[in-house]
């Protein structure tokens, strides 16, 4: 058990309980409820493993595409964070360590996780789409000592230098340490020392408007205890069976595959698969009785192509996050399941901070109000609140459910919570009911299928193409992703603008960034500039909509499908 342990989950359990009493009475809810003040926490050993002895009920399921099943109950997930805890012990993972996880949706992905919290070890989550260099800038910047890594990504890490411990999971690499010697160890572990409420316990890399990502650091309370407010929004209760379509390493998943599902006692349902198929889920969450359900627009989008109304579901909430929703997919739902998909709005710098709750009247488009213990509010650009603007949260008192900062970056966490407010960077506006409606970003950075883009980013990957002298990058509208990166390129002096130069192009990007951060299109043309020199993004994202809406493909613009032979 950690320190302080009876005093933190009596006041942890007390703000969960409320919320769950609350659950259909929003205003209440906001009225009354407080944050618990914990002094030492350590959500995994207060919580989750007084919550799991000698719990049956299963706490992760796992459906895999060929028809396997794995059940894990709460009993046996803490014995076997355990016993992880104590093999990572034994590798030399101490408290502070930072130990970059880059798992698919497999059991190790929970079981580690509880056992660097129990460690007082830092994760840092990373998606398997990573390439070599992301994967060089987690190590270098986010001074990562540990990896632990599926076999078949162990080669991502060939280039990669270091003294850092490799262990592998689902196979075998030579160098690397199989995690499966984790079950030989004995079930009971004991903790070295407590864990205060505010020590380290996530690292996320986030793309941001430099090139390079920004790195945010959570707390031992601020995820495991701020996601209280994020098992309010989607709805989830006890004995729930919760799917929340989402890979690891990025924030959502811990949102809502760990903390708020757990939080509320329900079991995470994951269906894991190598390619999303609409049919294959569908018929998952039928089968096994999904009762809750979170997806991102993207996934919406692709669903409502099948034919919801022949699923006999057993579906209660139905939820949204990462970019606006179009009604008519929430109105296609609506009318094959009589359920609302109700938006919700969050950060990985935060939780969900604005969203439609259960038993709320939801208006179209709108992303509803803040959750249970956030002020939120809008900036102008004096940093006066009004009704239209940066969305914000009021720093009096301040919610223990936002990150810390900026890693090494005093300059930008100072700046992000100037002034007495949290700044997002997006904006939005506030009708008289006081509904937030989204508006977009404040800065460049934009959502392409969940995921968040920085343009700065890409265009350095494109820049180091011999042929390219300058690029912008800016979403072009897209009818299932929401938006795609194009870029409008200027080609060095001498080249010709043509198929030829933009197949050598996409291939080269190919080698150099993910596929989910991909340049999908490129426009060989002028950058509109500011007097000082600066690319105005703003003039070439008003471009793009005016071409998707009314004039179809610009002169001298290729899409990535124009060239079936680059794979």
């Amino acid at each position: 058990m950690g320190a302080g342990h009876g005093e933190g989950l009596k006041a942890f359990l007390s703000a969960r309980d409320f919320l769950l009493e609350c659950r259909e009475d929003y205003a209440r809810a906001c009225r009354e409820f407080r944050w618990p003040q914990l002094g030492t926490f350590n959500w995994a050993l207060d919580y989750f493993d007084e919550y799991a002895r000698g719990n049956k009920q299963t706490a992760l399921w796992i459906v895999e595409e060929g028809g396997g099943e794995q059940k894990i109950s709460f009993d046996e997930m803490s014995r076997r964070s355990n016993q992880v805890a104590r093999f990572l012990r034994r590798q030399g993972v101490h408290r502070g360590d930072r130990i970059i996880l880059m798992l698919p949706n497999v059991a190790a992905t929970w079981e580690t996780i509880l056992a660097a919290m129990k460690l007082g070890a830092v994760v840092i989550p990373a998606a398997t789409l990573l390439t070599a260099e992301d994967l060089r800038d987690r190590l270098e910047r986010g001074k990562a000592r540990h990896v632990v890594a599926m076999g078949a990504a162990t080669e991502r890490f060939a280039q990669l230098p270091g003294d850092y411990t490799r262990i592998v999971v689902e196979g075998e690499a030579a160098g690397w340490i199989p995690y499966r010697q984790a079950y030989d160890e004995p079930v009971e572990f004991a903790p070295d020392g407590p864990t205060a409420a505010s020590d380290p316990l996530l690292l996320y890399f986030t793309s941001g408007t430099t090139a390079l990502p920004k790195l945010v650091l959570h707390t031992h309370t601020s995820y495991p205890v701020g996601h209280l407010a994020t098992m309010y929004w989607i709805g989830i209760r006890g004995g729930d069976v919760h799917l929340n379509i989402s890979s690891p390493g990025w924030a959502k998943h811990a949102w809502s595959c760990f903390f708020a599902p757990w939080n509320a006692g329900a079991t995470v349902f994951i269906h894991a698969y190598g390619r999303f198929e609409a049919k294959a889920t569908l018929g998952a969450i039928a089968r096994c009785g999904v009762t809750t359900l979170c997806a991102p627009p993207t996934v919406w989008r692709m669903l409502v192509l099948e034919d919801l109304a022949s699923y006999f579901v057993r579906l209660r909430e139905l939820a949204s996050a990462g970019e606006p929703l179009n009604p008519e997919v929430i109105e296609k739902v609506r009318r094959a399941w009589n359920l609302t998909i109700r938006d919700g709005y969050g950060q990985t710098e935060n939780v969900c901070l604005l969203g439609n709750f259960p038993g709320q009247e939801v208006k179209p488009g709108a992303v509803g109000k803040p959750s249970p213990g956030h002020q939120i509010v809008l900036l102008d650009p004096e940093g006066r609140e009004a009704d239209d603007g940066e969305i914000a949260v009021r720093l009096e008192p301040r919610p223990p459910s936002l990150m810390v900062g900026y890693l090494d970056d005093a300059a930008r966490t100072d700046k992000a919570m100037e002034g007495g407010y949290y700044r997002t960077g997006d904006v939005a506006r506030c009708d008289a009911d006081g509904y937030f409606t989204y508006v977009g970003r404040a800065d460049d950075v934009f959502k392409s299928s969940d995921y968040r883009i920085s343009p700065f980013e890409l265009e350095s990957a494109l820049i180091e193409h011999t042929s390219i002298a300058e690029a912008a990058v800016v979403p072009s509208p897209d009818a299932l992703r929401w938006s795609v990166p194009k870029a409008f390129i200027i080609l060095k002096p001498g080249i010709e603008p043509g198929a030829e130069v933009a197949r050598e192009i996409f291939r080269f990007i190919r080698g150099r960034l993910g596929p989910y951060k991909r340049i999908r299109r490129i426009e060989f043309s002028e950058l509109p500039k500011t007097i000082s020199g600066k690319i105005r993004r703003v003039e070439l994202r008003a471009v793009e909509q005016q071409a998707r809406q009314h004039e179809g493909r610009r002169p001298g613009e290729f899409w990535e499908e124009d060239f079936p032979e680059i794979k």
